[in-house]
C-alpha cells in the first residue's frame, strides 16, 4: 500500500492566466505552475489572513472571488485569484498589480481586488 494521497480539488480554475513576469519569476525558482495551481484548487491559500481564508471557504460554495497568495524564496509573492464565475485563474506578481481607483459609497467590494491590464497575459499551456 502507499502512502500517497490525492489532494481533493475544491474548484475548476477555468482558463489559466499568466503574467510573463509571474512565469519567468516562478521558472527563476523552479517553481511549475501547475503545483501553483494545485495548492490553490486544493484550498492551500497560502499566507492569506485568517479572515480571507475564511472568506475564501465560504466563496466556494457562494459562488464567489478566490484569492491565494504563496511568497517565494527570493521574498516575492505570487497571487492567484480565480474569479467568481471559476471562468479564469490569474496567476501575477503582487509587485506588478495595479490599484483600482475605489468607487464611492459604502458597496466598495471591487475596490478590494486589483485590476490587471488584459494586454500583459499569457495564456499558459503545458508543453
Amino acid at each position: 500500500m502507499s502512502n500517497i494521497t490525492c489532494p481533493r480539488f475544491l474548484f475548476r480554475p477555468g482558463r489559466l492566466l499568466v503574467t510573463p513576469e509571474a512565469m519567468a519569476t516562478l521558472r527563476a525558482h523552479q517553481i511549475p505552475i501547475i503545483s501553483v495551481v494545485l495548492r490553490h484548487v486544493s484550498g492551500d491559500w497560502g499566507c492569506i489572513s485568517e479572515d480571507d481564508a475564511r472568506q475564501n471557504d465560504l466563496s466556494i460554495t457562494a459562488g464567489l472571488r478566490l484569492l491565494s497568495i504563496y511568497p517565494l524564496p527570493d521574498s516575492a509573492r505570487i497571487l492567484v485569484v480565480t474569479e467568481w464565475d471559476r471562468s479564469e485563474t490569474t496567476i501575477e506578481l503582487i509587485g506588478n498589480m495595479e490599484c483600482c481607483t475605489p468607487p464611492r459609497g459604502p458597496t466598495s467590494a471591487q475596490a478590494r481586488y486589483p485590476r490587471w491590464p488584459a494586454t500583459d497575459y499569457q495564456t499558459w499551456r503545458h508543453a
